[in-house]
């Protein structure tokens, strides 16, 4: 089955090359648009469903309600999953015919566990089994940490197609595949079928070079100013040619953009680029022929002057600059942990909000 493709340059990067992109939300009307572009799949997280509350407000406040009715003796955190699970379910439904397409290869929706438990292997894969049974197409997402790489193996030998995120580093992007590749020996030692797995590792680009600018204005480091911008792209063309070198089945995935490098500089590859529907529109509206250059190496001196000032690249950027115990502490995952975590209380109170409101705030 073909699906014919709204002409953008999206569409012709998906058509032409193996890189393939994901909308980064499961908010309807910005999901059709990606699908009709070229998408196959989605992301979910805490700050996602929050931002989605606000866009389709119409739809979920009365739905929220509903739920909470329905289930008077619920607490707010169960009518908050309830959310979460139905409305990665109502993206899933979208990407349904892309998954149909493509074998179940593509067309998944990534929901992710809850971000509470990233110390708790046994949760977050007991949790994802359960995602796992919510439509075909679900894909859950796993933190890079040592509990959260231990709950994507098991995850994965229990017949769930991962995403392992909160990546930043490519001792991460490594110890991810490789935790992956277990699970999926593990699955088919048991007789599972494989065939159809698409797991990915998602690689943070946007939020490293964050990382590195907040570490350039902390530390006075006369860091030439382009070169933050290169720290994402670099850690991920260097750990995409480690994935290509031994056949990892995990695909490596970009997100956070934060500028257009992390779109064309990422082309051409087998990998995926999860692009927030602003930054997609931006693209399909520039004009920019999406020419391979995955393989294209970033400028050694741009590489150089990282690796000799900011200690925290050289972590991110060689093999085995981080143990995986060291993974949570990394301070780009440290900061992202801590976001996802809040986003997940604020979500519960915005569900609290709307279940209980705060009669001081009535007219």
């Amino acid at each position: 089955m073909t699906m014919t493709l709204v002409d953008s340059p999206l569409a012709s990067m998906v058509e032409t090359t193996p890189t393939d992109y994901w909308n980064d939300s499961c908010a309807v009307a910005e999901l059709e648009y990606a699908v009709a572009r070229g998408a196959t799949g989605a992301t979910s997280n805490p700050t996602i469903v929050g931002d989605v509350m606000k866009k389709e407000k119409d739809h979920w406040a009365p739905r929220v309600k509903e739920i909470a009715d329905a289930n008077p003796t619920w607490s707010e955190v169960e009518v908050t999953w309830a959310l979460i699970e139905e409305m990665g379910a109502r993206g899933a439904a979208i990407l349904q015919p892309v998954f149909d397409a493509h074998g179940g290869k593509k067309g998944r929706l990534s929901l992710q566990t809850n971000p509470a438990n990233y110390r708790d292997p046994v949760r977050m894969a007991d949790q994802a089994v359960h995602f796992n049974t919510l439509a075909p197409n679900i894909q859950v997402k796993f933190p890079c940490t040592a509990a959260g790489l231990q709950a994507a193996e098991d995850a994965t030998a229990r017949g769930v197609v991962v995403n392992v995120t909160v990546v930043f580093t490519v001792a991460q992007c490594i110890a991810a595949a490789e935790a992956v590749e277990r699970g999926l020996r593990r699955y088919e030692a048991s007789g599972g079928d494989t065939s159809k797995f698409s797991p990915v590792c998602s690689l943070m680009v946007g939020r490293l070079d964050d990382w590195m600018k907040v570490l350039v204005d902390r530390d006075s480091i006369p860091l030439h100013p382009d070169a933050p911008n290169w720290a994402g792209i670099a850690a991920f063309k260097r750990a995409y040619a480690i994935y290509r070198d031994r056949g990892y089945r995990t695909r490596l995935l970009a997100a956070a953009y934060r500028h257009r490098l992390h779109w064309t500089e990422l082309v051409g590859g087998d990998v995926v680029l999860t692009m927030p529907h602003a930054w997609q529109v931006r693209f399909n509206g520039s004009g920019i022929d999406p020419v391979p250059r995955i393989d294209v190496p970033v400028d050694q001196p741009i590489i150089d002057d990282l690796l000799a000032r900011v200690p925290d690249f050289r972590r991110a950027y060689e093999p085995d600059g981080l143990e995986p115990a060291e993974f949570a502490g990394f301070g780009a995952a440290a900061r992202t942990l801590r976001s996802f975590v809040a986003s997940y209380h604020d979500l519960q109170a915005v569900v609290r909000d709307l279940i209980l409101p705060n009669p001081d705030l009535r007219a």
